[in-house]
């Protein structure tokens, strides 16, 4: 028996054509102000008095085009660091929130090496981290000591750390005890539980937070200029001394925007996946 293809009624067409003449619609408004906003603004700043001054300082068109080689080149560092500095931070979070997550009383010692360290690094600001192991460890003229570059990705995976692995153990301890009981209550051990029951909610739980840190992260790589490696901040700097002009770091900074949006645009993402999840 072959069944007629299903014809929708009149009424089910007329909404149909409402919906798609209210998004055209939509479309249009949101168009149409986005360009009333835009125009405003560029009308506001470009006849503001001394707007040709910022411009000259801020937006030198030949000064931009010198100095963009230099600068990418050192972003291209930047991201190196970030992808190392990430997986680091990532699994020296993971470790110090299941460490944090241990029972019993015989691993007392071990919860509190890991609250302090988190209560430790998430304390102290990230420069003072930066200036200790990049400026003062090698002081020390030790045997063996690793370059400044890797000491200041150390820096980083310390403090980021830190942050991660609340987010972590909040994502651990999300998960109801009735799931570990009943992993237990399979013959699974402990390390299996984690492995195949707490963890995989954990991570998909707390994606959001883990990405808008990594993204926070991409921004603070940038601060191991200070110690000397030449970075994009660092080459911008450079720039900025030879022609005493501020266009360099608005070419760096308008990089480390566009480095940005496609982590901010995976995070919102996401993001909202994972509300559409817990709505249904």
């Amino acid at each position: 028996m072959i069944l007629a293809p299903h014809e929708p009624s009149a009424a089910q067409r007329r909404r149909q054509a409402y919906r798609r003449r209210q998004t055209v619609t939509s479309v249009l408004v949101a168009a149409a102000s986005t360009a009333a906003l835009g125009t405003l603004l560029v009308v506001a700043v470009t006849g503001a008095p001394g707007w040709d001054r910022v411009r000259a300082s801020f937006a030198d068109p030949a000064i931009a085009r010198d100095a963009l080689p230099e600068v990418l080149a050192g972003l291209w560092l930047n991201v190196r660091l970030l992808v190392c500095c990430a997986a680091g931070a990532l699994l020296l979070g993971l470790l110090v929130a299941i460490l944090r997550t241990l029972r019993g009383p015989v691993f007392f010692p071990v919860r509190a090496l890991a609250a302090g360290y988190t209560y430790t690094f998430r304390g102290l600001p990230l420069i003072i981290v930066l200036y200790v192991l990049t400026l003062g460890v090698p002081g020390l003229r030790l045997q063996g000591m690793p370059p400044v570059l890797v000491l200041g990705g150390l820096a980083l995976v310390l403090t980021y750390g830190g942050y991660l692995a609340e987010v972590f153990r909040a994502g651990i301890e999300s998960v109801h005890p009735s799931q570990l009981a009943a992993a237990r209550s399979l013959g699974l051990t402990y390390r299996q539980t984690m492995r195949h029951v707490v963890l995989p909610q954990a991570v998909r739980r707390v994606a959001p937070p883990l990405l808008n840190d990594v993204v926070a992260l991409q921004k603070d790589v940038g601060l191991v200029s200070l110690a000397g490696p030449i970075d994009a901040v660092r080459a911008a700097q450079i720039a900025t001394a030879e022609t005493f002009n501020y266009t360099p770091y608005i070419v760096a900074g308008a990089l480390f925007v566009l480095l940005a949006i496609p982590l901010i645009a995976v995070t919102d993402w996401v993001t909202l996946r994972a509300a559409r999840r817990q709505g249904r």
